[in-house]
């Protein structure tokens, strides 16, 4: 469970009902990468996405909650750090991996989420 999820949830827009289902959901999160190009697929009982990339490239993401970002995603150490632009807001989603499980912080302005 991610202390302060439903303020981060808020933070970046997302309405009440999505907040509700994002509070419940456990997604189950594959990574792999052959060189700088990575794919990253999560699945849940909400909603399956999948994502295709280049590390350090900017591309056109469409979130679980339907916003449509500027997405970039780099490697800083053990963490895959990922920074989402849109209508002026930008958030940062750092993931590392802990075992079998990931651990991911996420912020915008002072609103951190881990």
């Amino acid at each position: 469970d991610s202390a302060n999820f439903d303020e981060y949830m808020k933070a970046i827009g997302i309405g009440f009902a999505m907040r509700q289902i994002g509070s419940v959901t456990k997604p189950t999160l594959i990574i792999s990468a052959e060189g700088d190009h990575v794919t990253l697929k999560t699945t849940s009982t909400f909603k399956n996405m999948e994502w295709n990339f280049t590390l350090g490239e900017e591309f056109d993401e469409t979130t679980a909650d339907e916003r449509k970002t500027k997405s970039t995603f780099t490697v800083d150490g053990d963490k895959l750090v990922q920074v989402q632009r849109w209508e002026g807001k930008e958030t940062t989603i750092s993931r590392a991996v802990s075992g079998d499980s990931m651990v991911a912080t996420c912020s915008i302005g002072d609103v951190v989420c881990a």
